[in-house]
């Protein structure tokens, strides 16, 4: 997301993280969006309206009838103007609110208005945010679009330490450019299938075989290709990060898992792109308890499927691969795109820590069919990603 051109619409709550959204708002304008603020009467006890007015360049909205300009309904006018909703801090109180549907203020009744994406950035003490009531409200409001921007942790003004210090202007900032804004229809009315994530193989109830993927990449793809308009079914391994909003989620755990879902949905697909870390191998045999400590162990493994040669020995989809290697790249993502019938394949090294595995960073290089390759330098995943979709909406005309 570009920030500069856009309307953003900044809620402020009533916590004493409403200072730091000043500096939000000052970080916005100099990012190039042009800034509506919505105070809480609440907020406008930790920051007074004229220093948002200021830094906004912009009236500030408080009272639910005001009538500066008459002409307007102004919660639906604010709404409609907005490209982009962030609510910071937003308190346990608002949280609650916007998830049961309640318009007592104008903040609220103006996010329930909003059909621009909206994102949440909560802020308050520990014991708080970790209450049940305000997970259970966080999750509704997940559930219903919203994006959640999960607090940090450090010390609170409260004089505690925990989980529930508002994120930093820059890093609210930083966050906001790398959500998808603007949709394209390079892939309207295709069907993408993603596969994104580690497997886990068994051992016995509670230790399994798995590998080092986050599924950031996965991910990252499935909100490239709704950004661009196409329906987007993610098959995913174990993770601990949120699909994007709008795609259809297939949960599995193990690469038979992953195989029965991938087989079941990939004549379905318009494009497969298999991202995720499938385990190569699992235990011939899964013990049924818990095994007790010993001086030495062995296990038998097994080839798991090959999912990506299965989807290609018949191949109805554009069929993009991924190759996650330390050594020989060129050599073995061509080797690969061959073997296993690839219209694409995407390579990149994985030897190191600033990109792949864990990292938010990647850079990697794409190899067609037709022999022609494009490198992509080292950037964030998120906009890697979307340059691979790219890449494939050429490939399909």
């Amino acid at each position: 997301m570009m920030l500069n051109g856009k309307n953003v619409l900044l809620g402020v709550t009533g916590g004493i993280a409403a200072y730091k959204s000043a500096y939000l708002a000052s970080g916005l304008k100099k990012a190039g969006a042009a800034v509506d603020v919505v105070m809480t009467q609440a907020a406008a006890k930790f920051v007074t309206p004229l220093t948002f007015e200021t830094l906004s360049a912009a009236p500030v909205t408080t009272d639910m009838f005001s009538r500066e300009k008459p002409w307007e309904v102004e919660h639906i006018a604010l709404a409609q103007k907005a490209d982009l909703a962030v609510i910071a801090p937003a308190t346990a109180n608002t949280i609650a609110k916007l998830a049961c549907g309640i318009a007592d203020n104008m903040l609220a009744t103006t996010i329930l208005a909003c059909t621009c994406p909206v994102v949440v950035v909560p802020a308050m003490n520990t014991a708080m945010y970790e209450n049940i009531a305000t997970q259970v409200n966080l999750q509704i409001l997940k559930d219903r679009g919203f994006i959640v921007m999960n607090p940090a942790e450090g010390a609170l003004a409260c004089g505690t330490s925990g989980a529930g210090r508002m994120r930093e202007p820059q890093e609210i900032i930083d966050f906001l450019q790398e959500l998808p804004m603007e949709k394209g229809n390079g892939l309207a009315g295709k069907k993408v299938l993603i596969t994104a994530g580690p497997t886990r193989e068994a051992i016995d109830p509670v230790r399994y075989i798995t590998n080092r993927s986050s599924g950031k990449m996965g991910y990252a793809l499935a909100a490239g290709a709704l950004g661009e308009g196409a329906e987007v079914m993610l098959v995913s391994g174990p993770v601990s990060i949120s699909p994007p909003q709008g795609a259809s989620l297939y949960p599995v755990e193990s690469a038979h898992q992953m195989y029965k879902q991938v087989m079941e949905l990939k004549d379905s697909a318009d494009i497969i792109i298999m991202c995720a870390a499938v385990a190569d191998y699992s235990p011939k045999l899964r013990e049924e308890h818990k095994m007790k400590k010993q001086d030495t162990l062995s296990l038998e493994l097994v080839k798991t499927h090959d999912i990506l040669s299965e989807v290609g020995k018949e191949k109805k989809a554009y069929l993009v691969g991924f190759a996650a290697e330390t050594q020989n790249i060129e050599q073995y993502a061509k080797g690969k795109l061959e073997k296993k019938n690839l219209d694409m394949i995407v390579a990149n090294d994985v030897s190191g820590t600033e990109t792949g595995f864990d990292s938010d960073y990647n850079a990697v290089s794409v190899y067609r069919r037709d022999g022609s390759v494009v490198h992509l330098p080292k950037g964030r995943k998120a906009d890697i990603a979307v340059s691979i979709i790219r890449e494939i909406i050429k490939s399909i005309g």
